[in-house]
């Protein structure tokens, strides 16, 4: 379904990214952001999934900012190398690559972000600072953020049983913004990744998927 493209960032550097297509006229657009492992098979398994329900998702490749082509597994030296890539990405350079997604596919209509782990901090901050309905998944790093003023809606899910966010750090999103869903799932971190058995909880994945589908259709076709 999808294909691979060149997007323009500052300067004269260029990064891929993945983009899909629906049949026919797009809804609107989704920007995809990655977790730690690149753009790998489960996030171009996710773009796919937005195209098939009328959206063109595209899904920047941060990490050719560094290193091209990154695909990385979920173990060992895979999780090491996607932690320091990510460190040596930054946020404010993932937010640049956001943008340019976001202008790449304007045509589609509104866009929106969706952001997973890591990749869900970048998009809360795409809410932020780029003014684009956000939809965050597990981002660990969003406390320091929770001060600063929106731009744009946002939701969040989180698994109760993360030990990366723990309960108290899920209840300082709904302190810092209360007009905005706080959603948990009874499971663990990155419990949509369905290609990894050992993190996926299906019940949870089609919850959270539902409830990101119905966010978009509201804060996109307004």
């Amino acid at each position: 379904m999808g294909k691979h493209i060149n997007l323009n960032t500052s300067g004269t550097q260029c990064i891929g990214a993945y983009l899909a297509e629906p049949e026919g006229k797009p809804k609107d657009g989704i920007v995809v952001v990655q977790v730690i492992f690149g753009v790998n098979q489960h996030i171009r398994d996710v773009a796919d999934g937005f195209a098939a329900q009328g959206f063109t998702a595209i899904a920047p490749a941060f990490f050719d900012y560094i290193e091209s082509d990154v695909e990385l597994g979920y173990e060992g030296d895979d999780f090491q190398k996607g932690r320091d890539l990510a460190g040596q990405v930054g946020l404010d350079r993932a937010l640049e690559a956001v943008a340019s997604a976001a202008e790449s596919i304007r045509s589609a209509g509104k866009i929106g972000v969706v952001g997973y782990c890591w990749g869900g901090t970048v998009a809360f901050l795409s809410a932020i600072r780029l003014g684009l309905p956000a939809v965050s998944y597990y981002g660990a790093r969003n406390l320091p953020y929770l001060s600063e003023k929106l731009k744009a809606p946002v939701i969040f899910h989180f698994g109760e049983l993360d030990a990366s966010i723990p309960p108290e750090a899920v209840q300082k999103h709904r302190d810092a913004l209360p007009d905005m869903a706080v959603y948990t799932y009874p499971t663990g971190h990155a419990f949509n990744r369905d290609i990894d058995p050992s993190h996926y909880h299906e019940a949870s994945a089609r919850l959270a998927r539902q409830r990101t589908l119905d966010f978009f259709g509201k804060h996109l076709a307004a």
